[in-house]
């Protein structure tokens, strides 16, 4: 089982940080990176918080409970996928990739959609 130090320093150096690069980041010394890395002292839950963001990772990664970097993540995906079908899923989750104007001409597209939708419900 990996421990909360050895997946630390496996984060850090997978983005090519040295100990006091990675410690400016959450607020942290160089002497207590070296200390988390070697679980000799254990960072409080707002740090390990930070840490798990900043790397977008879950918490039960960073502490070794589990080899899946992004559970939650996929979880949504799939949750996704099979409430509204993989097609519209994929599309929406390529919505992320639009400017901010591609959003807003959307976002004007589906409330004219839904007034339309509206109005033909009045009308029939």
């Amino acid at each position: 089982m990996v421990t909360l130090g050895q997946r630390i320093k496996q984060l850090r150096k997978e983005h090519n940080m040295t100990q006091e690069e990675f410690g400016k980041l959450f607020g942290i010394v160089k002497s207590t990176v070296s200390l988390y890395e070697h679980d000799k002292s254990i960072p409080d839950d707002s740090i390990k918080k930070m840490i798990a963001d900043y790397f977008n990772v879950s918490i039960d990664y960073l502490m070794g409970r589990t080899d899946i970097r992004y559970p939650a993540k996929k979880t949504i995906d799939d949750k996704l996928k099979e409430v509204i079908g993989p097609y519209i899923a994929s599309q929406i989750i390529a919505l992320e990739s639009l400017s901010q104007e591609e959003k807003q001409t959307i976002s004007v597209l589906l409330d004219g959609l839904k007034a339309r939708r509206q109005t033909e419900d009045k009308e029939g």
